[in-house]
């Protein structure tokens, strides 16, 4: 993955030690994203894309998915633009339309918007036909993939999201000695009736690459099961994985458990690639180890609609007893709570908009820069 040079180590004008906690700065939320959007209009996205992209970018610092949030804008978005992997002006072309299912060519267009873009025309097709699938090859990186399945939500559907990571290679399969497969990450929103969302944004693998670099960056170790050597032995130090001394493991853990994780990867290349055509992990390449980059990136974009299947109403006061049930359950530990996927980044996300979201300093600091060379202004801190 491209990096940029590290970032200078004073910012552009100083800020009182009042606004500091622990390493860390609280910046206004709509001016996070006001920022952002900014920066990718910069680099040639189209305003309201670069709006979108801004969006689903944030999502994971809004929701405490920091591995995936802006630490990665100059690590993985705009190298991908500067490098011309990722179009700025790509425009998505429809290569067959059957009604309730599109191929769409993504065009090496932005992940971050282009994801977005697919469901957003899943959606539609979804309110005429009761189920919309918008199968996508020649995508690029897009981040979380809760983001794009949440927009579904938006109009009382629910969105399933999954992605592989093109010609990427990056875990082995069980018994395997070479990397064949990407992360392979899978989302799934459904409304809740007046509860948050149900949200599932998970990679197939124990954990995805961005939590690892990020413990590396922090000098923090991992815990036993994310990493394992080539003898399958645990692996806690995360600077070993870049190394190519350690491998992720599958979701699952070891031994037969791991074809849980393995099993999801391999449906979700299926689904997300091989159906679309887009670029695929498995292949004769693999076998020489080449390192290969995530070009090429197939989605899965899928929408659908109870109300078109059932009578209105009927889903949203089903589901709100359903996850209200989970809520309901009584806790083991006394003053403890029973959550399901999708409550802690929703009440997180509350506290981003009414406290401002937490930055780390040194990331601030390397937003703050680019600011600076770009001529934009800075997210405003709270």
């Amino acid at each position: 993955m491209t990096e940029l040079a590290p970032a200078p180590t004073s910012l552009p004008g100083a800020r009182s030690a009042s606004r500091q906690t622990a390493g860390t700065v609280r910046v206004d939320h709509d001016d996070l994203l006001r920022f952002t959007a900014e920066v990718f209009t910069a680099h040639g996205i189209p305003p309201e894309r670069a709006k979108a992209a801004a969006t689903a970018l944030c999502h994971g610092d809004i929701t405490g998915t920091t591995s995936h949030g802006l630490v990665n804008l100059t690590r993985i978005y705009l190298p991908l633009l500067t490098s011309g992997r990722a179009r700025a002006d790509a425009e998505p072309r429809v290569l067959a339309d059957r009604g309730a299912t599109v191929l769409l060519d993504g065009q090496g267009a932005l992940g971050l918007w282009l994801a977005g873009e697919a469901m957003d025309l899943a959606v539609r097709r979804a309110a005429e036909y009761g189920i919309g699938l918008v199968s996508v090859r020649g995508g690029t990186h897009f981040g979380c993939a809760g983001p794009h399945a949440l927009r579904a939500v938006e109009h009382d559907m629910v969105g399933v999201v999954a992605s592989n990571c093109g010609h990427q290679r990056i875990a082995r399969p069980p018994g395997g000695r070479v990397p064949m497969l990407g992360t392979n990450p899978l989302s799934v929103a459904a409304p809740a009736g007046e509860n948050p969302p149900f949200l599932l944004d998970m990679s197939t693998t124990t954990v995805p690459t961005g939590k690892v670099r990020a413990a590396a960056r922090a000098g923090d170790e991992v815990p036993e099961g994310w990493l394992a050597d080539d003898a399958g032995a645990a692996v806690t130090d995360p600077t070993r994985f870049d190394g190519g001394e350690a491998h992720l493991t599958w979701l699952g853990g070891s031994g037969s458990a791991q074809y849980k994780g393995f099993g999801l990867a391999l449906m979700v290349e299926v689904l997300a690639a091989l159906v679309p055509g887009a670029g695929l992990g498995p292949s004769q390449a693999a076998l020489a180890v080449d390192g290969a980059p995530d070009d090429n990136i197939g989605y899965l974009v899928l929408a659908i609609a109870p109300a078109a299947l059932r009578q209105p109403g009927i889903y949203q006061r089903e589901a709100g007893s359903l996850f209200g049930a989970l809520l309901a359950c009584p806790p083991v530990e006394p003053g403890g709570e029973v959550s399901y996927p999708g409550v802690p980044e929703s009440r997180q996300a509350e506290r981003s908009r009414r406290d401002g979201v937490p930055l780390g300093d040194g990331l601030f600091t390397e937003l703050s820069a680019l600011a600076g060379r770009l001529g934009v202004a800075p997210p405003a801190v709270c």
